[in-house]
């Protein structure tokens, strides 16, 4: 081995180890062997590119601009889109009719849900959109998102086994064309019997025996999905005890007059939750609403104090106990003073969140109670906090006041927005049509990204919010190990000295080497990368030997899908890592028993199919 081959072995085993170990996350181990790379070149050792080209070492910072990291960045922000307008709940729920809230049954519909998407688009865009409703399943039934995730990303892989559609089964097919002499490339259905056979056994032994070596983990922190519900909230400060209907008649000397002006806040200490006109119930009301006859008025206070209402000609009807309005598609938010607020000591009426942000106060909670009357003239004190009803749109400026400390509850009990919803899965439908039409998959997934932001499906600040910059940076980090492996020679070797080892062992032996030689290099490599590099080797072997080698091609290739080995065998894997707090270790456990079942099925699958 040459120097630089030595060189590039120290510089990824080291980082790795210590992430296997613990003691470095996986994501500075990327940066950290980009950066040795970088600097190795610019000095002349020459693992990026010539020895005597130290302008090659930007190649250590070229995975920022590759497709994949495009691809994954506008998936982010569509899945943020789906997220905010409840599809992936819906999702949820309807995987969870399915599965009877079974850990078994879960990962099996998880993982089959994602394979059988993986058929139609890219991997990554499989994972990335079964991800959100995977961790809503867990929030619901309180399993740890550690025993899903895995699942999620081997799903969309084994289903990408079995599509011509994806990228490194291209590639491999192109490669037979280029081949000395020529041959005929694969066609559509080429590694369906084959990739399929390995993908149904793959997601029977996940359901079946997968949940022995899945890991039983916390979320970090960061990643929690426990967080309580605005349902909750409405428990939890006892509003449905306070919650009551009052009909506005005709005659009311309300009605043409806006909500500002009732003073029923003012004169009576109550707050209005909601209008009801005839069928729809509207919430997150402006001070600008006008009030109109036949309106009922959904009103928070005391039963007293909402009696005196009748004094000015309202009609108090019915306590409105049973309603949710989390349910009604609104959102409550908790507000805390911060230390050393401008706020302490001022009333909720001084501080008037209801004309600055249109924000509702109907609440407050001090040393383990709920006042629902009278809020506005509560003073703010330390350790209060105060329950606040309003869409979330008015939040913005209310996050970027430093006096208060705004707290968001999880959006799980929203209901579907059917106008956001339509929007969304129109733009991402129009994506995947325009990739399988022809257009780059970055190209198709970025251009619909923005038709998000620009229509205000999604705004800014909850786009930058959407992406997990941990996989980025991972991701990004790691193609210029490709990069050297190709440049040094070391994947040719390890090609070389592999198949030396398995041609004598006839054609099934060589499908059998191409498949572990391709999915050993994935590892650390990518599939892409890996078919370019051991596709010419095997197809070459196979001419040679007077194999089929439309069936080593496909061996090849299926080689590519199968990353279950490390986490950054493929960016789907990376994916999962941050919201299910992974090590390194993890997907090995669990990986190479999938390895070796995949294995076993590829050797069937090219006897029975392909005559080997």
């Amino acid at each position: 081995m040459t120097i630089a081959q030595w060189f590039l072995v120290v510089v990824v085993v080291v980082p790795l180890a210590l992430v296997s170990l613990d003691r470095l996350r996986v994501d500075v181990a990327a940066l950290t062997i980009a950066a040795a790379l970088g600097v190795a070149q610019f000095l002349g050792l020459g693992v990026l590119g010539a020895a005597d080209a130290p302008k090659d070492a930007i190649k250590a910072i070229g995975g920022l601009g590759q497709p994949v990291v495009l691809t994954l960045l506008s998936l982010f922000l569509i899945t943020g889109s789906l997220e905010k307008s409840g599809v992936t709940r819906w999702v949820a729920r309807a995987l969870l009719r399915a599965g009877s809230a079974s850990e078994r049954r879960l990962i099996a519909l998880l993982a089959a849900t994602t394979a059988v998407l993986s058929l139609a688009m890219n991997n990554l865009a499989a994972g990335a959109l079964v991800l959100p409703s995977a961790l809503e399943i867990a929030r619901r039934t309180g399993i740890k998102p550690s025993k899903l995730l895995i699942p999620v990303a081997y799903g969309s892989l084994l289903g990408g086994a079995a599509t011509y559609f994806t990228t490194a089964n291209l590639i491999v097919s192109d490669l037979l064309t280029t081949a000395s002499p020529p041959q005929a490339p694969l066609h559509v259905l080429a590694f369906t019997p084959t990739g399929g056979l390995m993908a149904l056994a793959g997601i029977l032994f996940l359901a079946l025996l997968g949940h022995r070596w899945l890991p039983d983990r916390d979320p970090a922190p960061e990643h929690m999905h426990g967080r309580i519900t605005s349902s909750d909230l409405e428990d939890y400060y006892r509003l449905g005890e306070r919650l009551w209907e009052v009909r506005v008649p005709a005659g009311s000397p309300l009605v043409g007059r806006r909500l500002a002006e009732s003073e029923i806040a003012e004169r009576f200490g109550l707050a209005v939750a909601g209008v009801r006109q005839g069928e729809r119930t509207l919430f997150a009301l402006s001070p600008d609403q006008v009030i109109r006859a036949e309106d009922e008025l959904l009103i928070v206070g005391r039963e007293e104090r909402v009696r005196e209402l009748a004094e000015t000609g309202l009609q108090v009807g019915a306590e409105a106990a049973g309603l949710q309005v989390g349910e009604h598609g609104e959102s409550f938010i908790e507000v805390m003073p911060s230390p050393r607020s401008h706020a302490l000591g001022r009333t909720v009426r001084e501080l008037d969140f209801w004309g600055q942000y249109h924000l509702r106060a109907l609440a407050l909670f001090r040393d383990g109670r709920s006042y629902r009357t009278d809020v506005g003239n509560f003073s703010f004190m330390l350790g209060d906090s105060l329950l606040l009803l309003g869409s979330r749109h008015s939040l913005a400026r209310l996050r970027r006041n430093p006096d208060f400390l705004v707290l968001e509850p999880d959006s799980g009990d929203q209901p579907v927005q059917r106008v956001r919803a339509t929007v969304t899965l129109g733009v991402l439908a129009a994506a995947i049509t325009a990739s399988i039409l022809g257009m780059p998959v970055y190209l198709a997934m970025l251009a619909g990204a923005v038709v998000l932001m620009l229509s205000g499906m999604l705004e800014m600040e909850e786009a930058y919010r959407a992406v997990n910059w941990q996989a980025i940076m991972l991701i990004a980090g790691m193609y210029s190990v490709s990069v050297a492996m190709v440049q040094t020679g070391l994947a040719a070797r390890v090609g070389a000295g592999v198949l030396a080892l398995v041609t004598p062992l006839g054609p099934l032996g060589l499908a059998g080497g191409a498949y572990l030689l391709t999915a050993l290099l994935t590892q650390v490599m990518g599939g892409q990368v890996a078919a370019l590099v051991t596709g010419p080797i095997t197809i070459s072997a196979a001419i040679s030997l007077g194999t089929n080698p439309q069936a080593i091609a496909v061996a090849t290739a299926i080689g590519c899908s199968a990353s279950f080995l490390t986490p950054i065998a493929h960016p789907v894997n990376i994916l999962m890592i941050a919201p299910a707090n992974y090590q390194f270790r993890d997907f090995f456990r669990l990986g190479w028993r999938l390895t070796l079942v995949c294995f076993v099925m590829l050797l069937v699958g090219m006897a029975v199919f392909w005559g080997l």
